[in-house]
């Protein structure tokens, strides 16, 4: 694997005030000093209990939140994130011709015909057929909504993608089948993932190293195998614990 950084996340807090617009309530921290790399090519998880931060630092590193301290810097261009619910996330009103295309319209650099050989081949890519793309998302079961997802992420074919609990609404077959798929493209597209699960169990099957956070702090970083087998912090035990 090669050494180069996609992401640098340097000592990043971030939180918030009360009191709307105006900011003058108690300030309520969120993230507090969290520093980490992702790596060309590695799958990077990122776990911890619900309202513990993870989303935050995703919308933190994507620009729609903030830092009050410290800084994200970026070394790839046009990074995507694909969410946990692509029901909410997918537009309903269109087909998923038009979703896929959509990006590349407002990308500009590609003509009509261009636009739709690169749509067929994410489709390709994503393992699904064709008459999908004049189906919209209500027609579609929630894996062919996950993948459709994805391949919105991919299509204008960024290095960089955060995951955000993309297969904790599927069940157990559909998670395995979303999981080596991501892998597949990880392999085909050169690409780089933050991973963020509350699930170890998933992540210890799709990531090479892991981050813990718990209360908006990474307590614990490592190899996944030195992480799940020699864990250091007791909160990463407790977790550990209860995903048997």
């Amino acid at each position: 694997m090669k050494e180069e950084l996609v992401l640098s996340v340097r000592h990043v807090t971030s939180g918030y005030h009360e009191g709307g617009v105006f900011r003058r309530g108690a300030y309520h921290e969120v993230l507090h000093d969290v520093t980490f790399d992702i790596r060309y090519g590695e799958i990077l998880g990122l776990v911890g209990e619900s309202g513990t931060g993870k989303s935050t630092l995703a919308r933190t590193i994507l620009n729609m939140v903030k830092p009050d301290q410290g800084v994200v810097v970026h070394y790839t261009r046009r990074p995507q994130m694909i969410f946990q619910d692509p029901y909410s996330s997918l537009n309903p009103a269109y087909t998923v011709g038009w979703i896929l295309e959509e990006p590349l319209r407002i990308y500009g650099k590609y003509d009509a015909p261009e636009r739709k050989r690169r749509v067929r081949d994410m489709l390709d890519r994503v393992e699904l057929p064709g008459e999908v793309l004049t189906a919209k998302p209500r027609e579609l079961s929630g894996g062919q909504r996950q993948r459709v997802s994805i391949a919105a992420a991919l299509i204008q074919r960024p290095r960089f993608i955060i995951a955000d609990e993309p297969v904790s609404a599927l069940d157990v077959t559909i998670q395995a089948q979303i999981l080596k798929l991501l892998k597949d493209l990880r392999d085909e597209l050169d690409l780089s993932f933050l991973f963020i699960s509350h699930d170890l169990n998933v992540v210890y099957q799709l990531c090479d190293r892991v981050l813990v956070m718990k209360a908006g702090r990474i307590v614990e970083q490592g190899a996944v195998d030195d992480i799940f087998d020699h864990p250091q912090a007791d909160y990463t035990r407790q977790l550990l614990a209860a995903a048997e």
